[in-house]
């Protein structure tokens, strides 16, 4: 006789194809998306699993209020959220749907590129000012530029693939990964990216050694004027960083898709006159942390996330 799985706290708002999903599975779970840090606090005791997307920060003092918990399931790529080492402290598995919006990153990546090198948001908003100006808008092809990917995981081989396309040279530098140059991408050191790219891609996650990577002194450091695309964590690139080098020259673009701060009503002073440059400028693309938020990805994130939790209880 088939044995459900105890129950799982589900703590943020969901697709509703999950739940179907879950059922599928044979899982028990409770749906509590409006639950506050101390709502989760006061309900956590029972559950031998949790379900979180983006609200709710994981760390060592919700774990102790989980005595019974099991395993912890994110509905995305990222898992900064999560202090992982206290779960691996107390044993539990932490499971992510790290492929379940690599293609919508992929895609997103490529759109702002294109977007940015061939004046289509400028384009556009003039010619509906009446402005018709095909000289001001002459555009870069993307076709055989350089690029640059920083993280070669799920969200940097999809971009490869897409950028193989376009006739690009593309050069992958992954620190958790060796001899995984492909046909798609060739393996690389950071320094031969920095010597040799055109365009840089970010695809890593946030870490102590990724916080505030790009950095006035990184952009210093590029060989030539470059343009970056950040579709991975927003603290991993120094906005004011970027807008220096968007004047010095140093950098070419900007196609951010994430930001250091992303609650614009909260901004210090110094972290809005930077927003404001940046939003002001024909050189920047910006787009609210959307790059792997599509009707498809909200439903293949619970695909993946619900493979992988049935994984996790067989092996237990």
């Amino acid at each position: 006789m088939h044995t459900p799985p105890a129950a799982i706290l589900i703590a943020d708002e969901m697709h509703p194809s999950l739940f179907a999903m879950l059922d599928q599975a044979g899982f028990t779970y409770t749906y509590q998306p409006t639950l506050d840090r101390v709502g989760i606090l006061a309900a956590i005791a029972p559950y031998e699993g949790l379900i979180i997307r983006s609200k709710t920060t994981v760390d060592a003092a919700l774990l102790a209020a989980a005595p019974n918990l099991r395993y912890i399931g994110r509905a995305g790529a990222g898992l900064d959220l999560i202090d992982m080492d206290a779960a691996e402290r107390r044993g539990i598995l932490v499971v992510h749907a790290g492929t379940g919006n690599r293609d919508a990153v992929a895609e997103h990546v490529l759109g702002m590129l294109l977007a940015l090198f061939n004046n289509i948001v400028k384009a556009n908003r003039e010619v509906r000012q009446g402005i018709w100006d095909r000289e001001g808008n002459r555009g870069v092809e993307l076709m055989g530029k350089t690029v640059g990917l920083f993280g070669y995981g799920n969200n940097g081989q999809a971009t490869a693939r897409r950028l193989s396309g376009f006739g690009c040279r593309v050069l992958a530098y992954d620190k958790f990964r060796t001899n995984y140059s492909d046909q798609y991408a060739q393996e690389a050191t950071v320094a031969q990216i920095m010597a040799e790219a055109d365009v840089l891609s970010l695809h890593v996650p946030l870490t102590d050694d990724t916080r505030q990577w790009i950095n006035d002194n990184f952009v210093a450091d590029m060989s030539k004027p470059f343009f970056l695309v950040n579709a991975s964590r927003g603290e991993v690139v120094s906005l004011a960083a970027v807008v220096a080098g968007l004047q010095s020259g140093k950098v070419r673009g900007a196609c951010l898709d994430v930001l250091e701060n992303e609650k614009l009503k909260t901004l210090t002073p110094t972290q809005q006159a930077t927003f404001d440059y940046l939003r002001q400028s024909d050189q920047v693309i910006l787009t609210p942390h959307i790059a792997g938020w599509t009707q498809e990805s909200y439903v293949r994130i619970n695909e993946v996330l619900v493979e992988q939790l049935e994984e996790v209880v067989r092996k237990s």
